[in-house]
């Protein structure tokens, strides 16, 4: 897995463009590396409603939960699905709508210097196996692409909006991705 240092894209990515983006400020680079959990409606899995809220495409009448997201403009640039499926809603060189009031390494305006990485998951449900290998190899290929982001510059949703935020939540393994980032498995996959 590479990242395309023109395009911002990851290739292999289903790329689906969200207009929830805009450009970094000047002389701004990715940083840190945010990983999230989400599910539409909240504990479902499957669907196009994630895809649809990252493009601002959500029927806000098809679940009663959508009421009170209504009119959200939210993305982040990567999605992996239950399956393992990678989809790209911003390319990594442009800001994804992410972080939210949110506080990283001392500053604001985390969307700024970050990448937010979204796992289909929820606070109550263990993520899936594949969902930890492409995390994996798609975290080594972010930071190859970005050498300010090493395995110490990664957070969880939670670790930057304590309080507000609860993601990628208590089933999400950080030993067991820390651990991969660093050990041989995911050097095989680099080499690839």
């Amino acid at each position: 897995m590479n990242v395309d240092a023109f395009s911002g894209l990851v290739a292999g990515a289903r790329f689906v463009p969200s207009p929830n983006c805009d450009a970094r400020p000047v002389g701004m680079r990715p940083e840190v590396l945010i990983i999230h959990a989400i599910s539409l409606p909240p504990g479902q899995f499957g669907g196009d409603a994630i895809e649809q809220l990252f493009c601002n495409a959500l029927d806000w009448t098809a679940h009663p939960y959508y009421t009170q997201i209504r009119g959200l403009k939210v993305s982040a640039h990567l999605l992996i699905r239950r399956d393992g499926e990678l989809l790209q809603f911003v390319p990594l060189h442009l800001r994804a709508w992410h972080a939210g009031q949110s506080l990283c390494e001392g500053r604001a305006r985390v969307n700024d210097f970050s990448i937010g990485i979204e796992l289909e998951g929820c606070d109550d449900a263990p993520f899936e196996e594949g969902q930890y290998a492409v995390l994996v190899e798609l975290s080594r290929a972010i930071m190859r692409a970005y050498p300010q982001i090493t395995p110490a510059r990664i957070y969880g949703h939670s670790d930057i909006s304590p309080g507000r935020k609860t993601d990628p939540g208590p089933y999400f393994d950080w030993t067991r991705y820390r651990a991969a980032l660093a050990g041989p498995l995911a050097a095989a996959v680099e080499r690839r």
